[in-house]
């Protein structure tokens, strides 16, 4: 069997799985959901065994310690990941909601209600878990998933899935409901792209190359992000004890991830207190600078030599050495690292004028006292997330009481932002009559 009649049979079971799918209970999936957590503990040492054939093979291909680190499975973060699927069976059910219903004046009742969506394909560079969070949550809301993982987790993602499935079967659901494609080969990409006739929707996680690919190929819809270019904007009115949280937050917690801020953009009118307070903790803390002109001329002030003024220090060499002039390419730039563009503006306008040409309308921040300036913010930008005096690394599923998540979504058709359940179904009109007839 070709490797093209291999997915292309995995897209005919799937449908077929997501046809009994769109029939079982609440309560029958929630069980199926639970018997899929005890099978994950059940197959710990083939998990643990599959697990440390990716990582030997990692290893030898140089791949980073923070990688290895995310890779890397062990008794405890599989507890963890059963625990997080059996979360998801006590997460309310969006399937069968009456988002709306009405009576028309001729007596015609229309009930518009929420359905699964129908067979999902997952495209993802990821963590093991990916493959159990992303099956769990599809078949909460009842979809197939045919899952394609990256190959530096292959052995991993394989004996993942295949407990998954005992769990379904185990539980008289269908086993096909999560299928996950065996092979790493980049050719199965483009045949998921192609089959429409069996999948009704791809979502690709990784990076800009990966979904790029995805979105050429895709003949069908794609929920997707490209990057994370989050912004903080610094109002003359912010709170400077609360900027320095926050900006330190958003971008030293974990920098290689998409919620983290990439630029910061500084109201003139508090430069001078910013580059005091937040630029020296941002350069203690190892963040490289780009800087436009202004703010450049103000850090390089306040740290590369010593100062008789009591409002400024001195910072080593090494840390001024993380002071740089910022290039216009790296206000439109994801780093995934310790490095952060920032600019000076002088009114608010300005500020919301470069994230609506530089950023991705991912999550971007206003930090301020002045809830008319926040209040305008949070109207003109044109995010999936926008904030006020909190950090963008909220921008997550759990962190919005969905429980978990599929992805994050800047498109606006469908889904935005966190992906939930609600975000995995679609919706039908019923509507009941009494031998209406349109005149």
């Amino acid at each position: 069997m070709t490797l093209q009649d291999q997915i292309h049979d995995f897209g005919r079971r799937a449908r077929a799985a997501a046809r009994q799918l769109r029939l079982c209970t609440t309560e029958q999936k929630n069980a199926g959901i639970r018997a899929m957590a005890d099978e994950l503990l059940a197959a710990q040492d083939a998990i643990l065994a599959a697990n440390a054939q990716d990582l030997e093979k990692a290893r030898a291909n140089g791949l980073s310690g923070a990688m290895l680190e995310r890779l890397k499975l062990d008794p405890k973060r599989l507890a963890a990941m059963a625990d997080g699927v059996r979360q998801v069976a006590d997460l309310p059910d969006p399937v069968g909601e009456i988002i709306r219903e009405w009576t028309r004046p001729n007596g015609l009742r229309i009930e518009k209600r929420r359905v699964p969506i129908g067979v999902i394909g997952i495209i993802y560079e990821s963590r093991p878990n990916v493959t159990s969070d992303a099956a769990v949550l599809c078949l909460k809301t009842g979809n197939a998933t045919i899952l394609r993982g990256g190959s530096e987790s292959i052995a991993s993602n394989v004996a993942i899935a295949a407990a998954l499935s005992r769990g379904c079967a185990r539980a008289g659901l269908p086993a096909d409901a999560i299928l996950l494609i065996p092979v790493t080969d980049r050719d199965a990409v483009r045949i998921l792209c192609g089959m429409d006739q069996f999948l009704d929707c791809i979502v690709p996680r990784g990076g800009k190359g990966l979904i790029e690919t995805v979105v050429e190929h895709a003949r069908m819809p794609v929920i997707k992000h490209y990057d994370g270019i989050c912004a903080m904007y610094v109002d003359k009115a912010a709170d400077l004890g609360m900027t320095e949280s926050l900006i330190i937050n958003a971008k030293c917690q974990r920098p290689g991830v998409c919620n983290a801020i990439e630029t910061v953009l500084v109201h003139s009118a508090v430069l001078e207190k910013f580059a005091a307070t937040t630029g020296r903790a941002l350069l203690k803390n190892g963040v490289h600078l780009r800087c436009d002109e202004r703010s450049l001329e103000v850090l390089s002030a306040h740290y590369s030599v010593p100062s008789q003024s009591s409002e400024r220090s001195t910072l080593s060499t090494e840390h001024c050495a993380l002071l740089s002039p910022a290039k216009p390419d790296d206000y439109r730039t994801e780093f995934l690292d310790l490095i952060l563009a920032i600019k000076t503006v002088d009114t608010l306008d300005a500020a919301i004028a470069h994230i609506e040409a530089n950023g991705s309308h991912h999550s971007d921040c206003i930090i301020t006292t002045d809830e008319t300036a926040a209040s305008h913010f949070l109207a003109e930008v044109d995010s999936a997330t926008v904030y006020w005096n909190a950090s963008t690394r909220f921008t997550d599923g759990g962190e919005f009481g969905f429980g978990a998540e599929i992805g994050i979504s800047t498109d606006k058709l469908h889904a935005r932002g966190p992906m939930g359940l609600e975000e995995l179904t679609t919706y039908k009109y019923l509507l009941r009559g009494n031998g209406q007839v349109r005149g």
